[in-house]
C-alpha cells in the first residue's frame, strides 16, 4: 500500500466521522425539537383541561337552574310561588308555624316524639299549622337530599294536606329518616318506597310520576328562599306559636304549656 493511499484512507475515515457526527447532532436537535413540542402539547391539554374543570366548577347546577325555572305550585298552596302552606279549619287566629328541613335530626326527634300532638291540635281547631321547609343542610352536608325530599313533599301536598303531613312524619320516624350525613332522600327510589307506607300516596302513579320528572323542583326551591329570608329563624326546628318563637318542647306535657303560655285555649 502507497503512503500516497494510506493518506487517502485516513482522510475519508475522517470525512465518515464528520458526517457521522453531523447526522448524530441532527437527530439530537431533531429528538429535542420533539420534545418541546410535546411539552408544549401537554402544557396546553393541561391548560386545557383546568379550563374546563373551571368552566364545569362554575357551570350551574342543576338545582341552581330549577331556582330561576318557572314554578309549578302544589294544590292546597297559597301566596307567591305557592310558598305559603296552612292547613287546618281552625275558626280561631291562631297558627303554629314550624319551620323545618328534611335531613334535620332535631325535626326527626320532634315529630316523632309530639308530632301527633301537634297534629290533633290543628285537627282540634285550636289552631291551624303553617309550615315553611329549608334545604340548608345540603349546603352545610353536601348532597341534595333536603331539596328533592322537599320536592316530593310538594307532590304529596298536591294530593292532600293530609298525605303531606302522612308522608312527612314517614320520612321523619325512626324507620325512615336517615342519618343526617347520609343521602338517602335524594334517591327518588327511596322517597318513593316511603310514600308507598301513606294509604293517599300508595301506588299512587301522579304522584311517583311528580317525583320521578321533578315537577315540584322549581317550588321547592322557591319555598327554601322563604326559609333563608324568614326573620329569627337560624336552625330547625323552629316553631312559632303566633309569630312568636319557643323553646322546643321536649313532650306532649311541654307542648301543652307553650301553647297556654302562647293564649292558645281550647
Amino acid at each position: 500500500m502507497s503512503k500516497r493511499n494510506t493518506q487517502a484512507a485516513k482522510t475519508a475515515a475522517r470525512e465518515r466521522l464528520r458526517l457521522e457526527r453531523e447526522r448524530q447532532a441532527k437527530r439530537a436537535k431533531a429528538k429535542r425539537q420533539i420534545i418541546v413540542a410535546a411539552s408544549a402539547v401537554a402544557v396546553l391539554a393541561a391548560a386545557g383541561g383546568i379550563g374546563y374543570a373551571i368552566v364545569q366548577a362554575n357551570k350551574p347546577s342543576y338545582w341552581d337552574e330549577a331556582a330561576k325555572a318557572t314554578v309549578v305550585a302544589p294544590a292546597n298552596t297559597s301566596g307567591k310561588n305557592g310558598t305559603t302552606v296552612v292547613i287546618g279549619e281552625s275558626k280561631s287566629d291562631n297558627v303554629v308555624h314550624l319551620y323545618e328541613d328534611p335531613r334535620c335530626p332535631g325535626c326527626a326527634n320532634f315529630e316523632q316524639t309530639i308530632g301527633e300532638t301537634v297534629n290533633k291540635g290543628m285537627e282540634d281547631g285550636d289552631y291551624k299549622l303553617s309550615f315553611t321547609i329549608g334545604t340548608f343542610l345540603d349546603g352545610n352536608l353536601g348532597g341534595e337530599g333536603s331539596k328533592n325530599a322537599l320536592s316530593a313533599l310538594g307532590a304529596a301536598l298536591n294530593v292532600s294536606p293530609e298525605a303531606f303531613l302522612d308522608y312527612k312524619t314517614a320520612l321523619y320516624s325512626t324507620e325512615y329518616h336517615p342519618a343526617e350525613s347520609t343521602d338517602d332522600l335524594a334517591k327518588d327510589a327511596y322517597l318513593i318506597k316511603v310514600a308507598n307506607t301513606v294509604d293517599a300516596l300508595k301506588n299512587n302513579k301522579k304522584f311517583q310520576d311528580a317525583v320521578e320528572k321533578g315537577t315540584y323542583d322549581a317550588w321547592a326551591m322557591r319555598m327554601s328562599k322563604s326559609f333563608d329570608e324568614a326573620e329569627g329563624v337560624s336552625s330547625t326546628p323552629t316553631i312559632k306559636i303566633n309569630d312568636k318563637a319557643i323553646e322546643t318542647p321536649a313532650d306532649a306535657a311541654g307542648w301543652a304549656a307553650a301553647l297556654k303560655d302562647a293564649g292558645v285555649t281550647k
